[in-house]
């Protein structure tokens, strides 16, 4: 295989390390699974296509944001943290984003940043790596999210060099892609081999309408004009009105300037073979046209073989049987679960991180409320295990277990790891945690292994106490929150279905001292109420919701938005009344 061939000849005069180190992954461009070997093993280089910010996102995309997450994970455990770089984008403009800001009466600018904010909270309450956690000051950032507009300049560079090779042409103030002069072209690889389609079979199931200024009904949008009140920059090819970057050639950009100029690749494209990354990565239904027509561009603008070497896509996703429309009623977004009744939630984000990786990556998943029942029913087991070692092992003491929790191995279990190597076996590692959970509670040794891999899968932290009383008790924890984001509530349910009095009677006694007395009414049901006055949290959320109401009253809607963001970041959800008040909840995920 090609692929093969240049990493041996790479493995000749390189790190002799650069042996595959048992990660198999399947690819798409060679429809098999194969073994991952980097071209440099001191600079594993990664790109998964992110969001377009024009609304919350949806739980389909949550699917490769925590897949692809758990690969970056993989990844750093195997070649070093400082050896990985990871791209994922955000795509800040797009018709749609206009059409949403056009449609709000918001400025578009307003509209990404409101709702790029929305997503980092909603992703970060699922246990996704950020940036903030994976860079080191002073050091090239490991985890870049860059965005389309920031890179303007590489989108004009690439396009114009693709004009001054015949590849791409001017018409009607567009510049587009020549797919046929790509085929002329030596040393390019075969438009639709991603697909494993032709261009008959690709132009048959395009079933659009053609432009007529396009010379071959293949050929694709690398620049377009810009409409009134669009956004818009200084065109290339010599185009005398402003214009803005098709949706391909904003990916092609954003590798190429963190994948590859920043490392061996120059604008000379000598040598070609500096200009391929490691793995590019995105959900099923971009291989076409959206991935096909990155390989077109970069491959033909900087002479190289291929665009990346490693093709991971994930599968689709459904709920409840059927695939997801705002139509049928059956639309959820990843803050829907998070903070809404709606799906059955609210759900805590590491209940739907372990329900999305119950099912393999790239197999269709059916997303249901008996998933995410399911899946919370498992952790909460696993919170009345913890709690149970503490009264065995730790005479009750949350610090001394603590102290145990920060010793342990900080790598995975090997078992554990030889199924995410196995092409990121997601249900395989899940499998084998089950089978320990029924030990934890009498067995150090089961119980050990089971954080160590919770944690590398992103369900815990291992700076939070994992023992059910222990929140309280060191004050990290609003009484609201509990391990793994559950409520108090819920906490309360767990040790009272165990018969776990010495945790209930410590709870009580723990909320007590913060002056937050239990209710339990007939019919079980729990409530908690604040007998603080001097609350600083509370005070916090007070002086927000005054603000917040300050900038509604000015029509300042963005600021309104931020200020929401923030509450809900602290767990707090606010709900605007139909008598112009507000209700709060307090919600466990965020």
């Amino acid at each position: 295989m090609q692929i093969d061939a240049q990493n041996d000849a790479l493995r000749q005069a390189g790190p002799e390390d650069i042996q595959d180190r048992g990660l198999r992954l399947y690819n798409t461009l060679t429809r098999a699974k194969d073994d991952f070997r980097p071209i440099d093993p001191a600079n594993v280089r990664m790109y998964a296509c992110g969001p377009t910010v024009y609304d919350d996102a949806h739980i389909g995309n949550a699917r490769p944001i925590i897949v692809f997450d758990t690969l970056f994970r993989v990844l750093r455990q195997l070649y070093g943290a400082a050896a990985v770089t990871y791209v994922r984008n955000i795509t800040d403009v797009d018709d749609k984003i206009n059409a949403r800001a056009a449609e709000r009466g918001v400025t578009i600018r307003d509209l990404t940043e409101v709702t790029a904010r929305r997503f980092h909270a909603d992703i970060r309450a699922l246990g996704v790596l950020m940036p903030d956690q994976v860079n080191v000051e002073g050091e090239p950032p490991r985890f870049i999210e860059p965005r389309a507009t920031e890179h303007i300049v590489e989108m004009r560079d690439l396009i114009g060099r693709l004009i001054a090779r015949d590849i791409a042409y001017v018409a009607e103030d567009h510049v587009l892609f020549s797919v046929a002069a790509m085929g002329r072209k030596a040393g390019m690889p075969r438009y639709g081999a991603l697909a494993n389609r032709t261009l008959d079979e690709m132009l048959a199931g395009a079933r659009v309408e053609v432009a007529p200024y396009k010379r071959d009904p293949m050929d694709f949008v690398l620049w377009k004009p810009s409409k009134e009140n669009e956004p818009g920059w200084p065109s290339p090819g010599g185009i005398a009105v402003p214009g803005r970057p098709g949706w391909h050639i904003e990916c092609s950009a954003m590798s190429w300037k963190h994948l590859i100029q920043g490392f061996a690749g120059r604008i000379a494209c000598d040598p070609a073979e500096a200009n391929v990354f490691d793995i590019h990565a995105g959900g099923i239904d971009l291989v076409f046209p959206h991935h096909e027509d990155e390989i077109a561009q970069s491959c033909c603008a900087l002479d190289a073989p291929r665009m990346a070497n490693y093709w991971l896509h994930n599968g689709f996703l459904q709920v409840e049987g059927q695939k997801m429309s705002k139509s049928l009623g059956n639309f959820v977004t990843i803050r829907d679960l998070l903070t809404s009744g709606k799906f059955g939630g609210p759900w805590a984000g590491p209940v739907i991180r372990w329900a999305m990786l119950e099912t393999h990556y790239r197999q269709p998943i059916d997303w249901t409320e008996k998933r995410l029942a399911r899946a919370q029913t498992e952790l909460e087991t696993i919170a009345g295990a913890i709690g149970a070692l503490q009264g065995r092992f730790f005479g009750g003491c949350d610090i001394t277990l603590r102290r145990w929790i920060a010793d342990l191995d900080q790598a995975p279990p090997a078992p554990f790891l030889g199924f995410l190597m196995d092409d990121l076996n997601t249900p395989g590692a899940i499998g084998w945690v089950r089978g320990l959970i029924g030990r934890m509670a009498s067995d150090l040794e089961a119980a050990g292994q089971v954080i160590r891999a919770l944690s590398f899968l992103g369900l815990v932290s291992r700076q939070t106490p994992l023992a059910l009383a222990a929140p309280l008790g060191c004050g990290q924890f609003s009484p609201e929150t509990g391990m793994f984001g559950f409520s108090m509530s819920r906490i309360w349910r767990t040790a009272h279905v165990n018969g776990d009095a010495r945790l209930l009677e410590s709870t009580r006694e723990e909320l007590a001292r913060k002056k937050i007395a239990i209710e339990t009414d007939a019919n079980g049901l729990v409530s908690f109420r604040s007998e603080a006055d001097d609350d600083p949290a509370l005070a916090r959320v007070n002086a927000l919701v005054a603000a917040r109401a300050d900038a509604r009253a000015r029509k300042d809607w963005a600021e309104a938005d931020r200020i929401r963001d923030e509450l809900a970041a602290m767990g707090a959800v606010v709900k605007d009344t139909k008598d112009g008040g507000v209700s709060i909840e307090w919600v466990a995920g965020q």
